[in-house]
Order: C-alpha cells, then structure tokens, then sequence
C-alpha cells in the first residue's frame, strides 16, 4: 500500500465543480478513484495500528484481529435468488460512488471513507468507479449503460460485491444485481456489517441485530412459487380440497413474520436493559460524580485520548468503528476531584437511521455528562465536515445543545498547522493535542477540571469519627480548606455539593 499523500496535493482541481472542469467527466472521475486505490486503506496504514505508552498491552486486538476475514472465502453468487438469505460476506469489492453536486474534493473524501469502511469489514477493494449524475437512476441507480459498464469492470478484476457509496432502495439494488450479478451491499449495509463483527456485550449485540432486522424487511426478495413452503388448507393426497388453489405462506411471509417477531423480542430485551444502565448512572449522579463524555467522528482517536488522559487501556486500531460499546472511566483531577470519562461509538457522515435509534442508549452518556469532549482528526482533509456530521446526530438528544464542548483536534503531531488555525479560528475552546505523544494533555486536563461543577455549599462542622465513609467522600468529591483532629471528631472546612452537604449536616456532631 503506498504511503499517503498530502490531502491538498490536487487542491488544483479538487476545488473546482466537476460541470466548470475542462476535462471530462469521465477523466476527473478516473482520477479520483486511481488516487482512492492508490492509497486504498486510510482505515489500514501499512505497518498496521501504532500505539502509545498510555495504550497499555492491547490484550483485545489478538481477538479483534481474529474477526478478519478469511483470506479465499467467496460468496460464489451464481444464482442472485439466493443473495438476500446468505451470511454477508465482502472480500474482493469494487466500489461505486455517484455524486449529485459539490466539488471532486467532497466526492474523493466520500469515496476514501467508503475504501476504509470495507477493508475495516475485512475486504479486498479492487477497483472503482465513481458517476456524476444529477439524480440517481430510480431503476439501477447508476443507469443501464454505466451498470453495463460495472458488470464488465467486475467481471475482469474478479470481485464477488460491489458496495455502494449511499443507501440503495430494493428495487434499485434488485435491478443492479440482475446486471452485474453479483452481490451488491449499500453503505448501510456495510456499516451493520461492521458493527455485527465488533459488537462485544450483550446489549451491543442485540442493538446491531435489531438494526440489521429493521434494515433487512423490506429487502427481501423474493421469486415467485419456487419460493412456496405450504399449501394451506386441507390438501389430499391428490392435491385436492379446500385452500390448494394458491401458493400459499411463501417463504419470503415466513421470514418476514419471524423477524417481526424477533425484532419484537429484541425491542423487549434491550428495554429490559435499560433499568440497570439507568441504575449506574444515577449512582454516579447520587455520588455527585461529575462524567465527562468523548464524542466525535469514527477513527478520530477517541479511545487513545482516554488512555492518555486515564491509562484506561481500552482497545485502540486504527481502523473505524474500533469502539462500539461505551468504555466508563473513574480518574481524578489535578487537586483531587473524582470525575468519570465516557467513551462513545463513532459517528459517519450518513450514519444509518436503524443504528442511531438502536444505539440512543450508548449516546445518553453525552445526554447526561456535564462537558463533552468533542474530538476532531486534525489529520482529516475535511475535519469541518466531521464536526458536522457528529453535531447533526448528537442535536437529536434531549438537552445536549445546553452542556458546555470543548473542540479537542487530535492527531496535533501530524495534522496541517492551518487545518488547525481554521478550526480555532471558527470555534470556541479549542484544543490542540495528541493522544499519541501526549502533546497538550496535560493543558488539557487542568481545562477540564476547571470546567467541571465545583461545589458551592459551605461546610464547617465536625463529623465523628464512626463516619469515615463520609469523610472519604468529602476527599474525592468536595474541597477540604483545612482538616483537623479533635477528641470529639474530626473537623471539616470546605465546600461539598448539595446532597454530599446534607447527609454531612446530618452525621455532625451537635455543639
């Protein structure tokens, strides 16, 4: 894999509008895709993922690198029937992108983020293929001429899938298929593919199956009587009798009638779920924790922010969508506050509506932080439109609009100096930092611990010494003046917050 370029190394044409470029379309669009193949794998650098001094041993990649795919597994499609009731397997992929406006520049970053997402699914990417169209083909999608063109582009480089960079309807990938003839995965698709094979607990699971349920109904395909299970009615021998005039329960009823009733089941799970997820929480709220949350675009390092600032040790790879199940630290700020530090599942730029609703119960931990981490990849070409995407998910929550952000751009060491000028100069409390080599964390943290809820009430009493489990909390959560000993107690001036004060009030020791 070759070494990647500059982003701004074909600004030059990369900023114009494709209909004003002196070329063809059929030029620019080749280059962009030669560029894509050229540096295939912005998920996987060559060398694989580097990690720092604050990532610990890694204990988990052994296993996550155990889901790869098998290297000479084939879906073997022959016969299309079969594509939608067979395991989804990519390995050997060309990938399709079909742009409707805007400039190369935003077609290439879709596109590369498309190469990344397959090979973090385990695939092979091939070759491409990249239309300009004004409206996508409500048949085909790309039109029978370029699906023509496709099938041949498969046929002579091998592939087994073809992924496409949007969300297809079932009749526009049941026409592509019926060309190109072989299996076709949407980015939607791709994405539930992605989460199905790094989903680690229970709930985590159960989410990515009701997604891949919800997205699944309406695709089945289904082909006439060979797809009949039962006549129905009483049937003789000979075939007679009441109800064997038709074909009866087909067999693409049937599989809809099960996953309505295993996404209802899985609806009840996940439901169940939420009382002890709920119960956590309001520990941490009754122990007058404050929690912090990462959030931020997919690969952007927000799992090696953590180790940085915890030494938590959580999986880092380079690669999207490393973290799917949230990650809830305990550390201490500089003058001794306990706060915690919530990892979060990454966001994509049109992330599938089935897992935002399935993963709400992951982003609640935004909902209910008192500061929000909002990490961006300094080293992106287009860090701007990653901030975008994150912020247009995280506005459907209750609330988020009123907890305080702090911009931290990741990646400092190796990111543009002007990426990062622009960003500071378009928002407020910007951080430069790297997770990497730990430059800006420290600069980081005393920001953080400035920024969390201090206590406000005063204390000035003296509790027995029979309380020490209150007088421990008043170390982690409160602010101690001064301390000292007395025969009767000990005696606490400071401040605590309000439910911390009240139970102190009530422990004290009358004068």
């Amino acid at each position: 894999m070759q070494e990647q370029s500059s982003p701004h190394s074909s600004q030059e044409h990369d900023n114009d509008v494709w209909a004003g470029d002196a070329r063809s379309d059929r030029d620019i669009a080749g280059d962009v895709v030669q560029r894509i193949l050229a540096r295939a794998g912005t998920a996987l650098q060559e060398g694989g993922t580097s990690h720092s001094q604050f990532d610990g041993d890694q204990l988990d990649l052994a296993e996550r690198s155990a889901l790869r795919r098998v290297a000479g597994l084939s879906t073997e499609l022959e016969d299309v029937t079969e594509v939608e009731y067979r395991q989804l397997r990519l390995e050997k992929v060309v990938l399709v992108g079909l742009y409707t406006r805007g400039t190369t520049q935003e077609a290439e970053v879709s596109m590369r983020e498309l190469a990344a997402l397959a090979e973090t699914a385990g695939s092979e990417v091939l070759d491409g293929l990249l239309q300009r169209r004004g409206n996508p083909d409500p048949g085909t999608y790309l039109g029978s001429g370029k699906a023509a063109e496709l099938h041949d582009i498969v046929r002579s480089v091998g592939a087994d899938t073809v992924i496409i960079d949007g969300e297809l309807g079932p009749s526009q990938r049941r026409g592509l298929e019926d060309i190109i003839k072989v299996k076709v995965v949407d980015r939607t698709a791709l994405i539930l593919d992605i989460f199905a094979q790094h989903a680690k607990s229970r709930e985590g699971k159960a989410q990515v199956e009701l997604a891949q349920l919800e997205y699944l109904l309406p695709r089945l395909r289904g082909w006439g009587e060979s797809m009949s299970r039962q006549a129905g009615g009483q049937v003789g021998s000979a075939g007679a009798g009441m109800g064997s005039r038709g074909p009866g329960e087909t067999k693409i009823e049937l599989d809809r009638r099960r996953i309505r009733t295993r996404v209802a089941k899985l609806r009840r799970e996940i439901a169940a779920m939420k009382p002890a997820r709920d119960a956590k929480r309001s520990s941490r709220h009754r122990n007058d924790i404050p929690s912090v949350a990462i959030v931020g675009y997919t690969n952007a390092g927000k799992s090696s922010l953590l180790n940085a600032l915890t030494g938590a040790g959580v999986l880092v790879q380079n690669a999207l969508f490393a973290t799917l199940d949230p990650t809830v630290r305990r550390t201490k700020t500089p003058d001794g506050r306990v706060y915690t530090l919530a990892d979060t599942v990454g966001f994509v730029r049109n992330l599938p509506h089935q897992l935002i609703e399935a993963f709400r119960s992951t982003l609640e931990e935004a909902g209910d932080s008192d500061l929000i981490l909002h990490v961006v990849d300094g080293a992106h070409p287009d860090p701007a439109s990653q901030i975008a995407a994150v912020r247009a998910v995280l506005s459907d929550i209750e609330g988020i609009n009123d907890i305080p952000e702090i911009i931290v751009v990741n990646k400092s060491d190796i990111a543009d100096p002007e990426q990062i000028a622009h960003i500071r100069a378009t928002e407020r409390s910007v951080f430069a930092v790297s997770a990497h080599t730990g430059e800006g964390i420290d600069g980081l943290l005393d920001f953080i611990a400035a920024s969390l809820p201090t206590p406000g009430i005063d204390i000035d009493l003296i509790l027995p010494y029979s309380r020490g489990d209150l007088l421990s909390r008043m170390h982690s959560e409160g602010e101690i003046d001064t301390l000292e000993h007395h025969e009767s107690g000990t005696h606490i001036v400071g401040r605590a917050r309000e439910e911390l004060a009240s139970e102190l009030h009530g422990a004290a020791v009358s004068s």
